[in-house]
């Protein structure tokens, strides 16, 4: 028989008691706080958990003032629970042994009571009484109260704010200025914020009730002392008032000192400014900006300094150190003023000149004033660049190809507040906004009136206001959705990109979009050119889609759509529209969604009979046109319908006969709102075709007129 000798394990491990030990804290410090209740403590550990009090809220207070920002703190509320239970069990544990021990003399409680209650008061009980006093109305009246109304109202700003942020995310995710998990992080914080500010709430309440708590334990102390002193332990009056009122009054003092400490933290805590700085760095830096107002400080310092009968040395050596610093930090100022604006060192000019010298008109282009160019600081975490960057990535996927890189520079020659969007060196589109305030816009017709500059959104047009972002949370609470100048200025860049996208797509991206295409399937892109089709043909094909917003990322059904009507036609019309065909089922749910029904407009008989010859005729002549009052009477009838069906649709969208689809997409190219032209050849069977509008009886009535 053979023994296999094994370790003797008993199941326990240190390291595992170790990870446990944080889990375990909150509730042991619980149960020990409680349990201070109902168990007497001796003096010496007395003395050390009062100690612990008032270095446990001198850490919170210390935290407090570095956290930079009120939600970096959320723990607060809790601790605020903690601490106020941990007060109010020390000072049931001290009342106990005070009138249980009271009668032995000033250290029956403990040193630091008795220290408290000598040093502090310095033997005098009406002062100690006051001091105390004073101490409860300061905590009770002064700063608990402050900081629960700070945290009331900022609760009830997050909470009515809250709506307005999640629209702010919507939009920025919308527009492809962040992703999914972005998204997802700024909700996750909208939420912790009014959660934190709804507790602080609450929790500024445990204070209070601690204030009071605090002045009843005191009166029952020392009645309870004399009554104990006096009748049970035979001490005489006198002496028995002497050492309990020592005792209570040390006793209050040394619980309110650190309540002080902690409702101070709370103030601190709710009545911050998210800046990202810590509380020292913001007021020291702020301060600092105003130098002129420590030179006012320093001349009204010295005037009181010199009327007869004020102490004049305190207040004259204030005021040669206020005029002193403020002179330093002016001249601080100046010196970072002349920095920037100093020239870059000179350069010799070289004899010869070189092609360097020609400024190449970029696809695309953002000229800025030169108050706006900070917004492209790298410092900037949701900077400009970043922005555009977000734009640029969100079109490409959209569209199905890179979208140019983006130039920003400078313009002297604009307004300092304005910009301006050039698409190969023409102007698309500008406008103006400030870059030290924010754009505020009704998120509906309801919105309450807010002080700002009144001004149009430079994207779409609507009325709203310049704010400073001192106000945005009221702005948000009034019903406004509020939009910093970077994203109004990348929204503008990304309309005109779209606007805009079939002359971006050159033989750049062209070429680029088939180099990526030939590493996945490499054959398709050699048969198609240059053996079937040349690169300019495939190049106007790719183009005419985008231009009607057709997105080019099926490139494998564009491509197979082209082999095969190659050998009939090289027509780069009679190919796009091949090639439409071929996309039909894409181009309608792209449009419509997944959708069964599609709400129409189709054209009245007459006017498809007049555009059926104008085809016809173009045919021969090789140049398609209508007579100009109808074309435009054909338009303006178009955007009319058009506005009505986008209210009751996805999409407007036209439904005419195959041959007369380019024909009219070119006419009502220009229209808004989009309309998008469908042949009744791209929609698939599946589809049902509902007419809602019909274009054509109005048109045709101002034409023959």
């Amino acid at each position: 028989m053979t023994i296999e000798a094994r370790p003797l394990t008993s199941g326990f491990s240190f390291g595992g008691l170790r990870r446990q030990l944080p889990s375990l804290a909150g509730p042991t410090a619980f149960v020990l706080i409680l349990a201070m209740v109902v168990i007497p403590l001796p003096p010496f550990l007395l003395d050390l958990l009062f100690t612990f009090n008032i270095c446990f809220a001198l850490m919170i207070l210390l935290a407090a003032l570095y956290t930079a920002r009120p939600t970096d703190f959320s723990a607060f509320p809790t601790l605020l629970l903690l601490t106020t239970l941990l007060r109010l069990s020390l000072n049931v544990a001290a009342a106990r042994v005070i009138l249980l021990n009271g009668y032995q003399g000033a250290g029956a409680a403990g040193r630091v009571i008795e220290a408290f209650g000598a040093f502090v008061v310095g033997g005098n009980y009406a002062v100690g009484i006051a001091v105390f006093a004073i101490l409860v109305i300061i905590n009770f009246v002064v700063i608990t109260k402050g900081a629960g109304r700070i945290a009331e109202v900022a609760a009830r700003f997050a909470l009515d704010g809250m709506p307005g942020k999640q629209m702010a995310i919507d939009a920025d995710l919308n527009a492809g200025l962040i992703n999914q998990e972005e998204a997802t992080r700024r909700r996750r914080e909208v939420s912790h914020e009014a959660d934190f500010f709804g507790a602080m709430d609450g929790a500024s309440k445990f204070v209070r009730g601690d204030a009071v708590a605090a002045v009843l334990i005191l009166f029952i102390n020392l009645l309870g002392g004399l009554v104990i002193g006096v009748w049970q332990h035979g001490l005489d009056l006198s002496e028995a008032g002497q050492t309990y009122t020592l005792l209570t009054i040390g006793d209050g003092l040394v619980a309110q000192i650190p309540a002080l400490v902690i409702s101070s933290a709370a103030g601190i805590v709710v009545s911050r400014v998210s800046t990202g700085h810590e509380l020292g760095d913001q007021v020291i830096a702020q301060l600092a900006a105003f130098p002129k107002a420590w030179w006012v400080a320093s001349g009204i310092v010295g005037v009181l300094g010199i009327v007869p009968g004020m102490p004049h040395l305190p207040f004259l050596a204030f005021a040669a150190l206020l005029g002193v610093t403020g002179w330093q930090l002016a001249r601080a100022a100046q010196e970072r003023v002349r920095r920037a604006a100093a020239p870059a060192a000179a350069v010799p000019e070289p004899t010869e000149i070189d092609i360097g010298v020609v400024e190449l008109v970029q696809p695309l282009e953002i000229q800025l004033g030169y108050r706006l160019v900070g917004l492209v600081s790298k410092e900037h975490d949701n900077g400009l660049l970043r922005r555009l960057r977000a734009v640029r990535r969100q079109v490409s996927r959209e569209f199905g190809f890179l979208v140019p890189a983006v130039h920003v520079r400078d313009n002297p020659d604009l307004r300092s507040t304005a910009y301006r969007i050039l698409v190969h060196g023409v102007e698309r589109a500008a406008g103006e906004v400030y870059p030290d305030k924010l754009l505020a816009l009704p998120a509906g017709a309801e919105a309450d009136s807010i002080q700002g500059i009144a001004a149009r959104d430079p994207v779409f047009g609507r009325p709203g206001q310049w704010i400073q972002p001192t106000i945005a949370e009221q702005a948000r609470a009034a019903g406004y959705t509020v939009f910093d100048a970077s994203v109004v200025i990348a929204t503008h860049f990304e309309r005109v990109v779209e606007d805009n996208i079939e002359a971006l797509f050159g033989r750049t991206e062209l070429d680029g979009l088939l180099a990526y295409f030939e590493k996945q399937v490499p054959k398709v892109v050699e048969e198609l050119t240059p053996k079937l089709l040349p690169m300019a043909s495939v190049h106007a094909v790719l183009s005419g889609l985008l231009a009607e917003h057709v997105p080019i990322r099926d490139l494998r059904t564009i491509i197979a759509a082209l082999i095969a009507s190659a050998a009939a036609s090289q027509d780069p019309h009679a190919l796009l529209e091949a090639a439409r065909i071929r996309l039909g089922g894409f181009i309608v749910q792209n449009a419509f969604g997944a959708v069964d029904e599609l709400k129409v407009m189709a054209l009245e008989g007459e006017l498809e009979k007049l555009l059926g010859d104008a085809v016809r005729l173009s045919t021969s002549s090789g140049s398609f046109g209508i007579e100009p009052g109808l074309a435009g009477e054909m338009r303006a009838a178009a955007g009319r319908a058009g506005a009505r069906l986008a209210a009751q649709a996805p999409v407007a969208a036209l439904v005419t006969r195959p041959e007369l689809r380019e024909a009219c997409a070119r006419l009502l190219r220009s229209v808004r709102p989009r309309i998008t032209v469908l042949s009744y050849q791209e929609i698939p069977a599946d589809k049902r075709i509902k007419v809602v509008e019909i274009l054509g009886r109005a048109v045709m009535g101002h034409g023959q007129g």
